[in-house]
């Protein structure tokens, strides 16, 4: 498969002749080999005695050898003229042979000036996929430089006999330099990541139509699904769903910022808590107040509460359990004695993200339901998952995205960690993504890790958590450009850019395989491993990451 720049073409939201183009780039991805690379979008401006002269080619592909050929696209009717093929267009007409000599001829000035490239091979062709050119003697270019809609079937193997396959040539690095850097190459990332956001959003939300369309009695649902699969968003339907019929939705999940995340997105009128902050709120209603600085203060707080009798207040229609896989027993009875007796029940789990090696809790009775598509995850994430996980439940990738493939930056020891961190960072922002879209994600925990006695890595500040809340109970943070979380308090949450660092372990057990499933599959975009020596010939070895 051939190489496509800029990445993220496959999420645009195009229509007409924008859609055809990427129909192309489809075509030329899937049917060219993987040493060629596919240029599109290319624009330029060529400044000549006195006034601009604007050229555009719609593919530039690129061999091995660096020698180029470009590809002009004309979708609709064109018209044979004495002087050649035409394309009219409102209030001007467009002589095609002009067009594609003068770019290849602009291109070639410019490439002269670039160290080797002097005297480089630039060719061209037309691609018109809707016209059958009749008279390609008057057409104004060669016969053999048009494809036609007679010929279309055949564009990837008319490439490769007008530009064939070569081997790698000294001047190959410079001509993608001065395709990357010159011409004005680069995706808008930032209008990616919300429409990849939307798309995900889009496609996940299968989980939660389908699911709600179970209908039994009682209602007792047991939902494993992967990261990635519509939990919260089945989670978000059913709580939603209670509100608009008048009940109460009780929402219950292991991780703080988890349960602060489903409160911005939720609408009022239920609760959404973790565990303990539900035990908190008992205790308190019942005149309690419970020691936060004793050593054991949050399991006592547990005991205290399930020993109080459930109030009415505290009574609900529909009640949530998200991270089941992290729920112990005693926190089920817990959480389910606050359901009314016909009340909804939903239980959501995923086994690959038990960090707590929690045995799995008992649900006699319940229907079950698997949900293994992981819509969340860019598919070169998930392929590295699969090689990672040989006995676990099947992953399968459905998102619409195929971003790069995973960076893994190695670090010798702990001196060199806060460099190989500050290059992960340097390479996001490279790659078009902004601070607020890249996470620092540590693979130890916070009483662990080296990162957390950093205030900043290199140029960029870290924005951490203070572990204090405001009066609305929201989450304060320092000041920073660049989230840094635990593995552990970030489970749960997502980001376009996620840095997974400090990957360090003695071996592939269980426990390990579970951490570097949920640190990489927090990322939506990208996913760059800051791992140590160790454990990058570790995973190396086993094949699961170059």
């Amino acid at each position: 498969m051939a190489r496509i720049i800029p990445d993220g073409w496959r999420e645009l939201a195009v229509t007409g002749a924008a859609q055809r183009e990427i129909d192309t780039l489809k075509l030329l991805a899937e049917a060219l080999p993987a040493d060629y690379t596919v240029y599109h979008g290319v624009h330029w401006t060529n400044l000549e005695r006195g006034y601009a002269v604007h050229g555009e080619v719609d593919f530039v592909i690129v061999n091995a050898a660096g020698e180029l050929l470009l590809i002009e696209q004309k979708c609709g009717f064109l018209d044979e003229t004495p002087d050649g093929l035409v394309k009219r267009y409102p209030g001007r007409v467009h002589s095609i042979p002009a067009q594609l000599a003068r770019s290849a001829e602009v291109l070639r000035g410019k490439l002269g000036n670039r160290p080797g490239c002097a005297g480089l091979r630039v060719d061209f062709l037309l691609y018109c996929p809707d016209y059958r050119v009749r008279q390609p003697l008057t057409a104004g270019l060669d016969a053999e430089r048009i494809v036609d809609s007679e010929r279309r079937d055949a564009l990837a193997a008319i490439i490769g006999a007008i530009l064939p396959p070569a081997s790698p040539g000294p001047a190959s690095s410079e001509v993608h330099r001065f395709l990357r850097d010159i011409i004005q190459l680069e995706a808008d990332v930032s209008a990616l990541v919300g429409r990849a956001r939307e798309m995900v959003t889009r496609v996940a939300g299968g989980l939660a139509h389908w699911a709600r369309q179970l209908d039994f009695q009682p209602f007792r649902l047991r939902v494993t699904g992967t990261a990635g699969s519509g939990k919260t968003q089945l989670a978000l339907a059913e709580y939603r769903a209670a509100l608009e019929a008048g009940r109460r939705p009780l929402y219950v999940c292991f991780n703080r910022p988890l349960a602060d995340h489903f409160n911005l997105i939720a609408p009022p009128g239920g609760l959404a808590c973790t565990v303990h902050q539900l035990c908190h709120q008992r205790l308190r209603a019942a005149g309690r107040s419970p020691d936060f600085s004793a050593a054991g203060a949050f399991d006592r707080m547990v005991l205290e509460a399930e020993k109080l009798p459930v109030d009415p207040a505290f009574r609900f229609d529909s009640v949530i359990v998200d991270e089941g896989q992290d729920f112990p027993a005693a926190w089920r009875d817990l959480v389910f004695a606050h359901a009314h007796e016909n009340a909804r029940l939903l239980w959501l789990e995923d086994p690959l993200q038990n960090l707590y090696a929690r045995d799995p809790v008992a649900l006699p009775g319940w229907v079950g339901l698997r949900a293994h598509s992981n819509y969340r995850s860019p598919r070169p994430v998930v392929r590295m998952l699969q090689a990672l996980i040989d006995n676990g439940p099947p992953i399968e990738a459905a998102s619409p995205l195929d971003a790069d493939e995973v960076e893994v930056i190695t670090y010798e020891d702990t001196e060199a960690l806060t460099g190989a961190v500050k290059e992960a960072i340097r390479r996001c922002y490279a790659a078009g993504f902004r601070k607020e879209d890249v996470a620092v994600v540590s693979f130890r925990g916070r009483e662990h890790s080296r990162l957390f006695g950093h205030t900043r890595i290199g140029p960029h500040s870290l924005r951490q958590f203070t572990g204090r809340y405001d009066n609305s109970g929201q989450p304060l943070f320092t000041t920073g450009e660049v989230l840094l979380e635990s593995v552990y308090r970030f489970k749960g949450q997502a980001a376009a850019a996620v840095i997974l660092a400090e990957v360090d372990f003695d071996a592939l057990d269980d426990a390990t395989v579970r951490k570097l499933f949920v640190g990489a599959t927090r990322a939506t975009m990208k996913l760059v491993v800051v791992a140590s020596a160790r454990a990058s010939a570790a995973l190396r070895g086993r094949g699961i990451m170059r």
